[in-house]
């Protein structure tokens, strides 16, 4: 039997949920994901496309990441999707909400199947400005969704912010995520109303960005 964590009926997340990555084997994790995981990421990712469309100005649509590609190794993550596309979300500059086993993703991702990434990334690097100052200093970025290796806004100077736009802009697999990671052992991420706030809000300041993307 699963039990949620809830707080007023958005569920938080607890250990146990970070450990289904522990598990060894696809059948069994992917069990673990689709009992334990899934209803949890339907009830937040609900509430956060509607909160996503209000900023957005225009309808969002939730998917949830089903995997279903693996055949042999288990996934090392897993996650929601919100974009303004209701068929699918990869070919879109979308926000993720996701947990690897050591910490939970925030993210607005703009990943390598983006038919439209040079065009996209053209347009950020031509507001270069305008995206520094929209991403607070306690935000990461990352260049790969499938790793767990971020760098801290703190530390990224112009040129740095230009130089990874210039690669995800020139190298095919090369992607673009920004947001923030929330460690497995965080106590906010037990308190589902707590997380979704900080999951909205975090959307929220990054929907400029969104915006300068929609070329």
């Amino acid at each position: 039997m699963t039990t949620n964590t809830t707080t007023a009926g958005v569920p938080g997340f607890t250990q146990q949920d970070f450990d289904v990555f522990r598990l060894q084997g696809l059948e069994e994790r992917m069990a673990a994901i689709q009992n334990r995981i899934q209803p949890k990421f339907r009830a937040i990712g609900e509430r956060l496309a509607a909160d996503a469309a209000v900023h957005a100005g225009n309808e969002m649509h939730l998917h949830i990441a089903r995997h279903l590609r693996r055949k042999v190794n288990p996934p090392k993550d897993t996650w929601l999707a919100i974009c303004g596309n209701k068929r699918g979300y990869k070919a879109h500059p979308h926000f993720q909400l996701g947990l690897f086993d050591d910490h939970l993703f925030m993210w607005l991702a703009f990943i390598y199947e983006l038919p439209n990434k040079s065009g996209i990334a053209t347009a950020l690097l031509n507001r270069i400005d305008d995206v520094i100052a929209a991403v607070p200093d306690d935000f990461v970025v990352s260049m790969d969704h499938m790793k767990k290796d971020s760098a801290a806004v703190s530390g990224m100077t112009k040129r740095d912010w230009t130089e990874t736009l210039i690669r995800f802009r020139d190298v095919q697999k090369a992607e673009l995520l920004i947001g923030r990671h929330v460690l497995a052992g965080d106590e906010l991420l037990q308190d589902g109303e707590a997380l979704l706030g900080l999951a909205s809000s975090t959307f929220e300041t990054l929907m400029p960005i969104y915006r300068m993307a929609s070329v």
